[in-house]
């Protein structure tokens, strides 16, 4: 495997994980904060089985590096621009059903992926991925629950709810347009093409949304990108400033 290749391939795992980590922070800004304890501690789980996933993820990068670094360097020591997240899961949290909707939407993605990508030739990856879509597979049934209980709820529950699908709507689009180092490993047939994911996505999006009496206009999104290489929204910084502060300040610390 070439040099290029093999950056390709580091670039991809940061991907996954940046983008699981970031999400799982965002959950853990819920804890002790839930509308009911029961969702407090959903909510909880699913942010520390996303952190698991990043750490899996981390680990293997660290390998492929081979420069001495640890998973905690990748996940506290890099700057902003060199995190390759997707947009969507650095949104705030908003609401509860802004939450929800952020939620639901990247769990359909992140199903469809982690279920080829459980089949790589890579065994490890194929590993990591196969062991998250179990807790995956969960996460998609709590939200897509969520989605329907408030979509076909009380009339303030189903106004707010499609207000967070109108909004979020933008952000997905991003799941689905690969930069030029997924273009390059998808042609090396290294990764699944994500193009192909996105009519089973909408398929899957129109379902539970449809139970949920809410609508979504997927033509009218503005497609905004740029997370996966390093283009950030003014909210990064306030993520990592809070993640990062104990390692920065404290380097090397274990606890």
């Amino acid at each position: 495997m070439n040099t290029e290749t093999q950056n390709n391939r580091l670039s991809y795992l940061l991907y996954l994980a940046d983008t699981s980590l970031i999400l799982g922070q965002r959950l853990c800004e819920w804890c002790g904060k839930g509308p009911v304890l029961e969702q407090d501690i959903a909510l909880s789980n699913i942010a520390l089985d996303l952190l698991g996933e990043s750490s899996n993820y981390y680990q293997y990068a660290v390998e492929i590096q081979n420069e001495g670094k640890t998973e905690d360097d990748l996940a506290f020591l890099r700057n902003e621009r060199d995190f390759k997240n997707l947009l969507l899961v650095e949104k705030e949290n908003g609401h509860f059903g802004d939450t929800i909707a952020r939620q639901f939407f990247f769990d359909v993605y992140h199903h469809l992926l982690l279920s080829e990508l459980k089949y790589h030739s890579d065994l490890k990856l194929a590993s990591i991925a196969e062991k998250s879509l179990k807790e995956v597979t969960y996460h998609l049934k709590w939200s897509s629950e969520w989605m329907i209980r408030l979509g076909d709820g009380t009339e303030e529950s189903h106004s707010r709810i499609q207000k967070s699908v109108n909004d979020l709507v933008d952000f997905t689009d991003e799941m689905f347009i690969p930069t030029n180092w997924e273009l390059e490993l998808i042609e090396q047939k290294i990764i699944p093409d994500i193009r192909a994911f996105r009519t089973k996505w909408e398929t899957k999006v129109l379902e539970i949304l449809s139970e949920a009496t809410l609508t979504i206009d997927f033509e009218k999104s503005r497609k905004l990108t740029g997370g996966k290489d390093g283009k950030h929204t003014e909210k990064m910084g306030y993520i990592l400033a809070e993640m990062q502060i104990m390692q920065r300040t404290y380097p090397n610390m274990e606890w």
